[in-house]
């Protein structure tokens, strides 16, 4: 089986399985990590996927002792995949960070930037809160590690809208049966159509000021780096020899080279008095140089809008790979929201000052990233005004019955689910990041500390085991620095400030760790309320409109009295998420706000923090999100291998669409439906297959095969 989940319905049999986490931890490279494959495995005949989907199955068969005789291990649903954190900085106003949703001036409608996609502590990258997933082991089985996570019920996720019955099926057993296109500001979906390059009235000045390559470089010149940009030459470099050398000759050479193939360095060289052109691939080592200027029509758009088409990459991977063949910093990229990893997604990407034609180019060196429908404009774009996302689910292997297929998607289409923040949100780890958030809230700076340098319970790296017991002993920064090679984790980062600041100056020490990544704990924490609170609405009243409930009237929120609540719905109602520059529900529910938050030792009236950053406004979120745009099919088809999805890449291809066997042995359930921001599709598949999406649950029903 692929990776997947495994979703089985409330009766006791399992819910799902959590085999893509289970060889996350213990496999990282057959999720992306880089680590050396298993010798037994030969893969290269197949595609990316198919390779995954195959390195997998072998793991699998080397883990039949140890876990025999269970029989479906697979992933957690996540509708909306953690990504890495940004690593673009927080200067530029088109690349804020990515999980703003929380406001800390003014409250506003609760706004993600992406449709549940924020960035999770726990998530291992280059600058991630926790570690990342490794194949050292301390011995502890994947069993007892999740004996230590979280319950939904642990971050007040307990309710459903509908009474059908669940079924069971598998989410992402493919990555290419996770398909999201952004819909940007003017309520377009995005796609990838077209791969032409745009003309504009000043292209012809440019051409004049620099020569075409056919007038400097030879065809058979421009076969040898070609091979070189795509890794193919065994020298490792090209040198053009420049006959008739001038300085302007060598100077046409080197920017056709740059223009044509991105990626490609250049430097000159003499050799026994002739002067040679050394063409060389600098991916990575130059990737931060200052970028080069080049003629820039007066009337044409300063940045390049594009279509960005992935597979199995996250956003920021993307945006790396495309700054160092273009030896671009990062920041000159600009987006409205990051996508999934483990997806096949298209969303809008704006670069300054780069033109279509050298964009294009790198389609030729891309591996699972296409960039087409170019365009210019005269601005960048800003995280967080896309409308939303448009989905497509294949739930493979489904249980359920037509009637049973039919009653869940008409109440998914008619009524909608709950909006709650998805598992993904509060980390995996035996440290609840809303946890952390708490102490920071309430300046306890000692237990922040403590609960991110502490020894816990669960399989992590043994490096991180090391510098936790080191931490727990010694109490010294630089000694437990000194036993992680990585330190751009939040251990490593918060260790660095305490060594840099001293122990006393916990605040400014934590203050080594990305902001986003400090205001993830606290936001974590107002949706763990948020849910709670939402939980206990819909118990108390269920799904009508009723007097005390809040609407919203503009940007501020509006208490219902009971003539106006006769006059709305449940989709109009929302509910805070807890601030300084917020109103609360008028009924008890708003009352139980102050209680719950009293409990944690906060003050519902004192929420303004000594630190600015930690001074949350509040905002309000919808309680009940409809989805658009929604349609489903159940299919038959036999090959489990096989795409149930045309992609855009596929149509550009002209490949032909898949061909459903109506008599196949496998039904899937596929289904379409678009979300606005702020809102986590892992909670829309929820509500259709009646499932408790967290991995602590999922490996507690799956005991019988764990035994």
């Amino acid at each position: 089986m692929g990776a997947g989940l495994s979703l089985r319905c409330a009766s006791g049999v399992p819910h799902m399985h959590v085999w893509e986490t289970f060889v996350s931890y213990h496999f990282p490279y057959s999720t992306g990590h880089h680590h050396k494959q298993p010798q037994a495995v030969s893969a290269s005949d197949v595609s990316v996927e198919d390779k995954e989907s195959f390195q997998i199955r072998t793991l699998f068969h080397h883990l039949r002792l140890q876990l025999q005789p269970f029989k479906h291990l697979a992933l957690m649903a996540e509708s909306e995949p953690v990504s890495k954190p940004t690593l673009v900085g927080e200067k530029r106003g088109c690349l804020q960070d990515r999980d703003e949703e929380t406001p800390t001036k003014k409250p506003k409608v609760e706004s993600d930037h992406e449709n549940g996609n924020a960035p999770n502590p726990d998530d291992g990258g280059k600058e991630g809160l926790e570690g990342e997933a490794s194949d050292e082991e301390d011995g502890e089985s994947f069993a007892d590690m999740m004996k230590h996570g979280l319950t939904e019920i642990d971050v007040g996720i307990l309710k459903y809208v509908s009474d059908h019955e669940g079924f069971s099926g598998i989410l992402k057993e493919r990555y290419s049966d996770f398909v999201v296109n952004e819909i940007n500001k003017q309520g377009r979906i995005v796609h990838l159509d077209d791969l032409s390059i745009p003309t504009d009235s000043e292209e012809g000045a440019e051409t004049e000021e620099q020569p075409s390559d056919c007038e400097v470089l030879t065809e058979e010149q421009k076969k040898q780096l070609s091979e070189l940009q795509l890794f193919k030459n065994k020298e490792g470099n090209v040198s053009i020899e420049i006959i008739d050398d001038t300085k302007e000759k060598r100077t046409l050479v080197h920017k056709a080279i740059k223009t044509q193939f991105p990626g490609l360095e250049t430097k000159t060289e003499e050799k026994e008095g002739h002067k040679f052109i050394v063409a060389y691939h600098v991916a990575g080592k130059k990737a931060l140089a200052a970028p080069r200027k080049h003629f820039w029509p007066k009337n044409r758009g300063s940045y390049c809008h594009f279509a960005l088409y992935k597979e199995n990459k996250d956003t920021m991977d993307a945006i790396n790979v495309l700054s160092k063949f273009l030896r671009l910093r990062p920041n000159m990229f600009s987006y409205m929201g990051t996508k999934d990893k483990r997806a096949i997604t298209v969303q809008e990407i704006a670069v300054l000052k780069i033109t279509a034609e050298r964009l294009a180019h790198l389609n030729k060196c891309l591996m699972n990233l296409k960039l087409g429908n170019f365009c210019y404009k005269n601005h960048p774009l800003k995280l967080g005004e896309l409308q939303g996302n448009h989905f497509t689910v294949v739930i493979r292997n489904i249980s359920g019955t037509d009637e049973q297929v039919q009653q869940a998607m008409t109440s998914l289409k008619q009524t909608g689910f709950i909006n709650y923040y998805g598992m993904q949100r509060f980390g995996t780890t035996a440290v609840p990041t809303q946890q952390v958030g708490r102490a920071i809230l309430r300046n306890d700076w000692k237990q922040v500390v403590d609960l991110i340098l502490k020894p816990r319970p669960g399989a992590e790296k043994v490096y991180l085991v090391h510098c936790r017991e080191e931490w727990a002993k010694s109490q010294d920064p630089e000694a437990a620095l000194k036993k992680l090679p990585n330190k751009r984790c939040v251990e490593g980062q918060l260790l660095r400030g305490l060594s840099m600041y001293g122990k006393k100056n916990i605040v400014t020490a934590f203050g080594q760790i990305p902001r986003n990544n400090r205001l993830m704990y606290v936001h974590s924490y107002q949706s763990v309320v948020w849910n709670t609170m939402v939980s206990r609405r819909i118990e108390a009243f269920g799904l009508k409109a009723v007097e005390g409930d809040l609407v919203l009237r503009g940007p501020r929120a509006h208490v219902l009295s009971a003539e106006e609540a006769e006059s709305h719905s449940i989709h109009d109602i929302v509910m805070p998420l807890p601030g300084y520059d917020v109103i609360y529900p008028s009924h008890h529910i708003g009352d139980g706000y102050r209680e719950l938050l009293s409990a944690d030792g906060l003050d519902l009236n004192n929420m303004r923090h000594k630190v600015k950053d930690y001074s949350l406004a509040g905002a309000y979120r919808r309680i009940i999100i409809r989805p658009t745009d929604v349609s489903w099919e159940v299919i038959n088809y036999d090959n489990p291998r096989i795409s149930l999805v045309h992609s855009d890449f596929e149509k550009l291809e002209n490949k032909p669409a898949p061909v459903f066997n109506k008599e196949g042995k496998y039904r899937a359930l596929r289904m379409e439906f678009s979300l606005p921001p702020s809102t986590y599709a892992t909670m829309a598949i929820r509500e259709v297959l009646k499932l408790d999406t967290s991995i602590k649950k999922q490996t507690q029903l799956n005991t019988v095969w764990f035994n």
